[in-house]
């Protein structure tokens, strides 16, 4: 049997590097649980105050969109929101399917919706460009953007508004998304749960501790001016999302998590569908992380630019860890290798695993879930769902370092789906 001093540095800087991740994101879990009471109190507080709701232009962008599009602006005209401040504004980059035709419909009936087609010299070159020929169009002070197979909850919007209103300290305001097609298969339980945890762990936690949250694709509301004063969206992001939230934060304002204003999207139904849209985003995150790699140290207060810095390095830190634990588990597993570190690891290595369950349980407890069914799930994802994210990040290390394939933005399939009850 083997052994090594270095095989044994790497397994004690995996478990020192696991469980400091896994400690932070109990403080997360812990301070995000406690936002989400908070939330609903400011819910409560903002309906009762008479404040007055900006006029709003929603951008959807939609490259054939037409299995989802007629569904996502239904659900938009159903908001509970004053119809004379709400545009609609479909954004048709390109599309080769019906896509227009259907926009066009509804506008007919409802002169809340427009379709703008993008030129066709300047179409299908990512949801970036789109944002930004889009806003060009757009007539109000206030932006929403939703992509085209969302369908938002009545309040949603009104939401959202309410919260970018009342507080001049925030550039924007984000919701939460659900997954409309959770049931759908084993897969789609797993990213509903990822999701949730996500959202109630990360997102809520890092506000409650740091007023701080990052912009996800869909469901959000941003100052125009702010945009204008950023230039718009970077047309190289391939997560467009994560690089306008470190310009919004370095531009000294904030984005607010606001776990009530909720919408339902598709999630990939497919491992070959999970895995193109998963790849595109660790990629997106390369970029990120290659053009604010020093900058984000320069962020007031300091302690948002180190957390957006954890944010964009967890992919490789938090992953290198789980790939070396899992190596040397096989080795030892194997009689390969031996690991004479004294310390009561499989004891360590347990409870780590039943904290991991029991943060996501405790998390999903705030949602209407299938609890007893949720505990299964969340503990066969530690050894399944989990693992397939060290082939994504590899995969789009390969990439990007070793192949240096030119970004290229890819919409994520979509799937016929009944709506939320």
């Amino acid at each position: 049997m083997f052994s090594h001093i270095a095989i044994n540095y790497a397994f004690v800087f995996s478990v020192i590097i696991i469980w400091f991740m896994l400690g932070y994101q109990f403080i997360l879990f812990f301070l995000g649980y406690l936002y989400g009471f908070r939330a609903d109190k400011q819910r409560v507080a903002l309906e009762k105050q008479d404040i007055q709701l900006p006029e709003i232009s929603l951008m959807i962008p939609a490259h054939n969109e037409g299995l989802v599009i007629t569904h996502t602006l239904e659900a938009l005209l159903r908001s509970n929101y004053p119809a004379d401040k709400l545009e609609i504004l479909v954004i048709n980059d390109g599309s080769t399917d019906d896509t227009a035709q259907q926009v066009d419909a509804i506008a007919r009936r409802d002169a809340r919706v427009r379709l703008f087609s993008v030129p066709a010299e300047f179409a299908a070159r990512g949801k970036s460009a789109a944002l930004n020929r889009g806003l060009a169009e757009c007539k109000h002070r206030i932006i929403g953007i939703f992509d085209a197979d969302n369908l938002p909850e009545t309040d949603s919007i009104l939401h959202l508004a309410r919260q970018l209103i009342a507080d001049p300290a925030l550039g924007a305001v984000i919701g939460k998304f659900r997954c409309i097609n959770k049931k759908k298969n084993l897969l789609t339980r797993f990213i509903n749960l990822e999701s949730l945890a996500f959202q109630w762990i990360v997102q809520a936690g890092r506000w409650h501790m740091l007023r701080m949250s990052t912009l996800p694709g869909t469901n959000y509301l941003i100052h125009r001016s702010l945009l204008e004063e950023l230039g718009g969206w970077d047309e190289q992001a391939l997560t467009e999302d994560a690089e306008m939230s470190i310009r919004i934060y370095q531009a000294g304002r904030l984005i607010k998590f606001v776990p009530y204003a909720v919408t339902w999207e598709q999630e990939p139904e497919t491992l070959r569908v999970w895995i193109k849209q998963r790849t595109r985003w660790a990629r997106g995150n390369n970029y990120v992380l290659e053009k604010y790699f020093m900058r984000v140290f320069k962020i007031k207060p300091r302690v948002i630019g180190l957390e957006l810095f954890y944010a964009m390095a967890v992919y490789y830190v938090f992953f290198v860890a789980i790939l070396l634990s899992d190596l040397l588990f096989v080795l030892s597993f194997a009689s390969l290798v031996m690991i004479p570190v004294p310390g009561p690891y499989k004891e360590v290595w347990m409870f780590a695993y039943f904290l991991f369950i029991l943060e996501i349980v405790i998390a999903l407890s705030r949602e209407k879930e299938d609890a007893p069914l949720n505990i299964i799930l969340i503990a066969i994802s530690y050894f399944t769902y989990c693992q397939l994210w060290i082939l994504v990040v590899l995969k789009a290390a390969y990439e990007d370092f070793v192949l240096k394939r030119e970004h290229v933005w890819v919409k994520t399939q979509r799937f016929r789906v009944a709506a939320p009850k």
